[in-house]
């Protein structure tokens, strides 16, 4: 699901900045920096929100009330984006989208969002769960894929 604002996909030749964001303090300074990146360098700024795939709801067959209290949790999160870009000083927000999408995990969603849209960079924050200590940082698993540069913010 893909909710465009401003710009439709990127033209040839235009720069694409991916940006993993989820309501963590770490996203926000990352959408944050991706932001700023993207002003500078004119690139289409694609936020992705990747929701989880439940493996044990859709085995019980629960998986419909999950799907709406994720979307709604990632549309409300669309709409703060949208509310922040708006509202940012005087300098006009970059062109950018937001992508609404079920993956394994975030790494993967992230990996092929920026391998569909031949992303330039791809922006993540500095995960430090629990996941994070059993299955690995996403930013370091997006960076052992080596196929474009990886900005990991604190």
């Amino acid at each position: 699901m893909v909710f465009e604002e401003r710009a439709a996909a990127p033209r040839a030749g235009s720069r694409v900045l991916v940006v993993g964001v989820d309501d963590s303090d770490c996203s926000w300074r990352a959408a944050a920096y991706a932001v700023g990146l993207a002003r500078r360098q004119n690139a289409l700024l694609v936020l992705v929100h990747v929701l989880p795939v439940h493996a044990s709801a859709m085995l019980a067959g629960a998986a419909w009330m999950l799907n709406a209290d994720d979307l709604a949790v990632a549309e409300q999160l669309r709409h703060r984006v949208a509310t922040g870009l708006a509202g940012t000083l005087d300098l006009p927000p970059p062109r950018w989208e937001f992508h609404i999408l079920r993956a394994a995990d975030v790494a993967t969603g992230l990996s092929g969002t920026a391998d569909e849209l031949r992303a330039d960079t791809v922006v993540i924050g500095a995960s430090r769960g629990l996941r994070h200590r059993l299955f690995g940082s996403p930013g370091v698993r997006l960076v052992k894929t080596g196929r474009w540069p990886v900005i990991v913010v604190p």
